[in-house]
């Protein structure tokens, strides 16, 4: 399934599986980076799941976060994060 991003999106896909290690991480963040979003399902589905955590994590920052310039900051990541997750939800979808 090809995945088609938007630069924000890219950008946080990649700052998310840089921070991975390990299989399959490693190869997602090489497709990433050369921009080749031909995922496979175990692929979307790892990308996914990250997806998932990383916003369960966002969220738990926002709601401790106590200086108002860097929640709105987070609140902005979490916006990018939740198209990002939406377009990945519908490609699992198309597989």
């Amino acid at each position: 399934m090809q995945l088609h991003l938007e630069t924000e999106e890219l950008n946080l896909l990649a700052n998310l599986l840089l921070q991975k290690s390990g299989a399959p991480y490693e190869d997602l963040v090489e497709m990433v980076m050369a921009r080749d979003l031909r995922f496979d399902s175990d692929e979307l589905d790892a990308v996914a799941d990250l997806i998932a955590t990383e916003k369960c994590a966002l969220k738990e920052n926002i709601l401790r976060e106590a200086e108002c310039a860097r929640k709105r900051k987070l609140q902005a990541s979490l916006a990018v994060l939740e198209k990002l997750q939406e377009r990945v939800n519908e490609a699992c979808v198309m597989i």
